[in-house]
């Protein structure tokens, strides 16, 4: 088994975006140092939209995560709906 994670900025915008990963993955973990945000979850980790949409109140483009974005580990499969990481070929 190995771990995906990742990393956000530790800001406002950023937290709905956490918390619905944290909602989604039931066996993710966050870690924060420093003005980062960093999310682990063995094999697998999605974030959905619909999700973060429902957290905010209003529409999200999944792209929108990229802004605060500052690093990540896994195969990244994403279309409208979800962006998820994995290690699975």
């Amino acid at each position: 088994m190995s771990n995906v994670f990742i990393a956000f900025q530790d800001n406002e915008d950023s937290r709905p975006i956490i918390e619905a990963i944290l909602a989604d993955n039931a066996n993710a973990q966050a870690n924060y140092p420093t003005g980062l945000v960093k999310i682990v979850a063995p094999d697998s980790l999605v974030i959905r939209r619909q999700t973060i949409e429902s957290l905010i109140g209003r529409a999200f483009n999944l792209q929108q995560i990229q802004v605060n974005l500052v690093t990540l580990s896994g195969r990244i499969d994403e279309d409208d709906d979800q962006f998820s990481l994995s290690w699975t070929h």
